[in-house]
């Protein structure tokens, strides 16, 4: 039908503006030195796990969506590695995301601490505890601990077993769902506390000539202050207070489409085992759909609050030419 081929046309174009655009972040990265230093780092990481799902994930998901019935006819192998590569790709992306919030909240909260050579070594640990993750829950059932193919019926699938169903969803959703809500509860504390404690202060002249008259005995020191219209005001935002509301306001948009994308698919991934729930199909491609979306929202929403990203493009695309 007409609306069926809308949709895998919309399907191509999004799988493809996916991997274009996180390719151009990752390409705008390498190519310009002032990014390559925190946070462009965790930027990076996240465009190459969506990278990786534009370009391992979704075009196989799309060949799944054409065959009848959404059956699976790759052979095992095929399914193994795509199994393999959805679960570890998204959840990289889901914690990276989560590690940039993590980032964003203590350069706001602990500035003294959270110093230039500790900020890059926390980025490193989380970048490297995000893949080690990723890893370990995509891999498990290549191990033994569930099955994702099933020849007889032509299915490809994560793993449908109980335990595993709740250590993956928990390990690649529901974990970080909680650090980033946390995350952005305190950011916005913080950023209320400090612009309602935010005063004016100034300092108004004397309508005369101050003297100071140092008192002692002899010989006697007279300093005059000549009338002066020196005056030190904070009528608007401070740098700080502007800092924090525009890293709230990032952090709130990430986490919003993150939650927004992610939380339809997780809720019937995880219901769904436990229950023996006969969710039809539809409801699963267009959740899971959905999810994958994010990789593709996510470079435009931590790119757009930088203005360095938008030069850096312009910059890219002038010297190509």
């Amino acid at each position: 039908s007409i609306f069926t081929v809308l949709i895998l046309t919309l399907l191509v174009l999004l799988t493809v503006a996916t991997f274009l655009w996180n390719l151009l972040v990752l390409a705008t990265i390498l190519r310009v030195k002032a990014f390559h230093r925190v946070p462009h780092n965790l930027v990076a990481s996240t465009a190459v796990s969506d990278v990786l799902v534009a370009a391992l994930v979704m075009p196989l998901s799309l060949v799944k969506e054409l065959s009848a019935g959404r059956r699976w006819r790759l052979g095992r192998e095929l399914c193994l590695v795509w199994v393999c590569f959805d679960v570890l790709c998204c959840t990289a992306s889901i914690w990276n995301v989560t590690a940039i919030a993590l980032d964003r909240y203590w350069s706001i909260t602990r500035q003294l601490q959270y110093t230039l050579l500790a900020r890059r070594r926390i980025s490193n640990v989380m970048i490297a505890l995000t893949w080690l993750l990723s890893a370990a829950i995509s891999l498990a059932p290549l191990l033994g601990w569930g099955e994702t193919y099933s020849p007889e019926q032509e299915r490809c699938q994560v793993s449908q077993d109980p335990s595993y169903t709740i250590v993956s969803t928990g390990g690649a959703f529901y974990l970080p769902l909680c650090v980033v809500l946390f995350v952005y509860w305190k950011i916005y504390k913080a950023s209320k506390f400090h612009m309602g404690g935010r005063r004016r202060n100034a300092v108004v002249p004397q309508p005369e000539a101050a003297q100071v008259k140092e008192a002692s005995q002899e010989p006697q020191m007279v300093f005059t202050a000549r009338r002066a219209a020196i005056t030190f005001q904070t009528d608007g935002e401070t740098w700080r207070e502007q800092k924090e509301k525009k890293a709230a306001l990032m952090v709130g948009i990430l986490i919003g489409v993150f939650v927004l994308c992610w939380i339809p698919f997780f809720i019937t991934a995880l219901i769904s085992p436990l229950c023996s729930c006969n969710i039809p199909p539809v409801w699963k491609s267009i959740f899971l759909w959905l999810g994958y979306s994010n990789s593709f929202f996510n470079p435009l929403i931590y790119t757009a609050f930088n203005k360095n990203y938008n030069n850096a493009f312009k910059n890219f695309f002038v010297k190509q030419r």
